[in-house]
């Protein structure tokens, strides 16, 4: 019968140890370090030897905090390797292994188990790897983390017996540890797992979230830039985005002046005041946002102000700064990484209405239904992915961020095009190209685009009938596989018109889902609204058509008349 100083007290031991484990885990998820490392796709060398320090670095924790037993140690190692491996991919779960187990080896703590500890950690890393694909396409990951962890440490038993010497010794050792640390351990990776896990899902859900609002204050605040970048303007805008968010106040100014401010302090800061703070002139000049976080940096000369901490973002007009986007806080060092998105997420689409007040009066309401109809497109995810992604490589390579920054204000252009009844095949690709390239720059390798267009590339077609497809390729087909993918957009002269497809190497779909696909009943969005315009247009023959193969890939492809001159374009 096991006592509390026996088996079951081992048992208590090690999982009381899942206190440290949870406070590994928020710290993981917790520092923006690691969370861009972890989901950005493409991940660098450096970025590889941060998270095989951190795991390895857990595993050479869990060896020192181990529980002597028989002149051997009791202890939580393979969390920190498995968890590695499983969450961080098969390299860092095989270099982490390596590290903790050499480490084990090389300072002899627990002496007889030495080799064999060494030799099952490097195991179980290696194990991690090959279940991390399976891990990633599952939906309980916090149970492959538990059923992994206990297979992993019955071969770590089983690989005791058979290196660690006398043998009779490691009998007797593996019967007193081998129950507790096979449960205690595979307890504590699924308790790492479900927390990681949880706290993602939490911050997907608070990106979410703000994208909602900064959608909703665009939309609220469409009509106001129609008559120009203007005080008053500005301080209706100033008015809806403090209404919206949970900030102390907020600003606008133009190259020298304040234009609007709404929120505390606006008995001594507003409309006509000079910029004083030397952060928001250095944004305007520079075009690059800036980050005040001591009331000293803010420079106003009122000695009661009650402004403390600020985000600044620069407003463009044709790559020009024509003012800023301020928020600020009512305590200093308050400047959130949520407040850095939604200043950026906001300041980019007011731009974009303000330059599209640029445009000639006649052509006013044609400029709000495009925008309206940009709304209507955005994906909350994609924009603020594709903002971390350029704020990512403000630093290291700010040209590439400009690039992107332009690639994505063109992009978003485009989306205008729905005001249009048609536009020629060039244009719709030349819309793709933009697209593919912000894509590329989050998935580097592992996204690669190819083009075979053999037809007339005056042909015109409706708008946003292709880009969806090559969009639907690289979330479901490329994002979700664990390889690099290729997409190919093809064109070609067919007999009923020109045949146009979109094809990826991706991870396709099983028979039963292809099914469901091609139904295409859902014409709110997606594959079901392209597919229900072309039928509305050219009739039911010319619906798309889809094929795929799980593992393979999918194609999916459509005929458009050939010599469609339809006005409107």
């Amino acid at each position: 019968m096991w006592i509390t100083d026996g088996p079951v007290g081992l048992l208590i031991s090690l999982v009381s140890q899942g206190g440290l484990i949870v406070f590994f885990a928020v710290v993981l998820f917790r520092v923006g370090l690691f969370r861009s490392i972890l989901f950005r796709s493409g991940r660098s060398l450096g970025g590889t030897i941060v998270l095989v320090l951190y795991f390895g670095g857990m595993g050479i924790i869990g060896t020192y905090t181990g529980i002597p037993i028989q002149g051997a140690l009791a202890n939580s190692r393979i969390v920190g390797v498995f968890a590695g491996g499983l969450i961080g991919g098969p390299a860092v779960g095989i270099i982490a292994g390596i590290l903790a187990g050499m480490h084990r080896w090389v300072i002899d703590i627990g002496g007889f188990t030495s080799v064999a500890c060494m030799i099952s950690t490097i195991t179980e890393g290696m194990l991690a790897a090959l279940l991390y694909r399976r891990f990633q396409l599952s939906s309980r990951k916090w149970l492959i983390g538990i059923i992994g962890g206990a297979a992993a440490e019955t071969l770590q038993m089983i690989i005791i017996l058979l290196v660690a010497r006398p043998f009779i010794a490691a009998v007797e050792l593996v019967s007193t540890i081998g129950i507790p640390m096979i449960i205690g351990n595979a307890i504590g990776i699924g308790m790492f797992v479900a927390i990681s896990e949880f706290l993602y899902r939490d911050e997907e859900r608070i990106a979410a979230r703000q994208s909602q609002k900064v959608l909703e204050i665009v939309e609220t605040t469409l009509p106001f830039f129609k008559k120009g970048y203007t005080e008053e303007q500005a301080q209706r805008t100033a008015e809806v985005i403090l209404d919206k968010l949970d900030i102390a106040a907020v600003a606008f100014t133009d190259t020298e002046r304040i234009l609007a401010h709404a929120g505390i302090g606006d008995d001594h800061h507003h409309a006509g005041v000079p910029i004083l703070t030397s952060s928001t002139k250095q944004a305007i000049s520079t075009g690059t946002l800036q980050i005040t976080l001591q009331q000293k940096d803010i420079a106003c000369p009122n000695p009661d102000c009650p402004l403390r901490s600020a985000v600044i973002v620069p407003l463009m007009r044709a790559d020009h700064p024509i003012g800023a986007l301020k928020l600020y806080r009512d305590k200093e060092f308050a400047i959130s990484q949520v407040d850095l998105e939604v200043a950026k997420g906001l300041a980019n689409l007011l731009s974009l209405q303000i330059e599209l007040s640029e445009i000639e009066k006649g052509e006013q309401l044609l400029a709000k239904a495009r925008l309206r109809a940009l709304q209507s497109q955005i994906n909350p995810h994609f924009l603020f992915n594709t903002m971390n992604t350029i704020s990512s490589f403000i630093s290291d390579d700010p040209e590439k961020a400009r690039n992107l920054l332009l690639n994505l204000s063109d992009y978003y252009r485009s989306r205008m095009h729905l005001a249009r009844d048609f536009i020629s095949l060039a244009a719709e690709i030349e819309n793709i190209h933009t697209y593919i390239e912000i894509e590329k720059a989050r998935f580097g390798d592992k996204l690669t685009v190819s083009y075979d267009i053999s037809c007339d590339q005056s042909v015109l077609l409706p708008p946003l009938i292709l880009q969806p497809i090559v969009e639907n390729a690289v979330k479901h087909g490329i994002q979700k596989s664990i390889r690099s993918g290729t997409i190919t957009i093809s064109a070609h002269d067919a007999a009923s018109g020109i045949r146009i497809g979109v094809s990826d190497d991706g991870i396709g779909m099983d028979e039963q889902r292809l099914t469901e696909v091609q139904r295409l009943e859902d014409h709110a969005h997606g594959l079901g609204n392209v597919n229900q315009r072309l039928i509305n247009l050219y009739g039911a023959d010319h619906c798309l058509n889809i094929v795929s193969i799980l593992d393979k890939g999918t194609t999916i492809w459509m005929t458009i008349p050939g010599g469609e001159q339809t006005s409107g374009s």
